[in-house]
């Protein structure tokens, strides 16, 4: 089998909240939200391969502003994962940054999300709605609604989801400020 036939592709599309409203402040801190989000037909691209170990390499036009390795929402997917999967595998990691970094998408979100499905798929393993929704929250609040990547109306700090009916086409025009955006 050739190199190409061993890995598997996932994109992480870019996140578009259509409208975000902020409905309060739970006594934690966190901001309960009520937002429809869409994802855009552009993303990054996570690719994971057969390894013995974890390796994780990044490339693409966005890459130089991702922080190290070692701090990047991806390596703490992988751990999550197998962490809660009790999964003694190893896999080669590449994502391809296009996303801007900061810039309000969800981009580390949609990677750490497109990590998962993808060692679900290489190292062949079922996690309930449940056990996702806590790696999930564990990795950021955009990070669940990311796994789905289709629209969805998400409220609380990002845990509650409820995936909408189909939505007309919508075409819009994403700019990158080139700064970054505190959201």
């Amino acid at each position: 089998m050739s190199d190409i036939q061993d890995k598997i592709f996932e994109v992480a599309p870019a996140k578009v909240n259509l409208y975000l409203h902020i409905q309060g402040r739970r006594p934690d801190g966190m901001h309960l939200l009520d937002s429809l989000i869409v994802f855009a037909d552009q993303g990054d691209m996570i690719s994971v391969s057969p390894s013995k170990d974890v390796l994780i390499d990044r490339c693409g036009p966005m890459a130089d502003g991702l922080p190290p390795i070692k701090e990047d929402l991806v390596y703490y997917a992988t751990n999550l994962l197998s962490e809660v999967a009790r999964a003694r595998v190893g896999a080669k990691i590449s994502l391809k940054k296009n996303l801007p970094i900061a810039g309000g998408i969800g981009g580390g979100s949609a990677d750490a999300a497109a990590t998962i499905r993808a060692l679900l798929k290489l190292w062949k393993i079922r996690l309930t709605p449940s056990e996702l929704l806590t790696i999930s929250q564990k990795l950021g609040t955009d990070t669940a609604v990311c796994l789905r990547s289709r629209p969805t109306r998400v409220t609380g700090i990002g845990e509650n989801l409820a995936e909408t009916s189909a939505m007309a086409p919508l075409f819009a025009v994403l700019v990158n400020p080139g700064c970054i955006l505190t959201t």
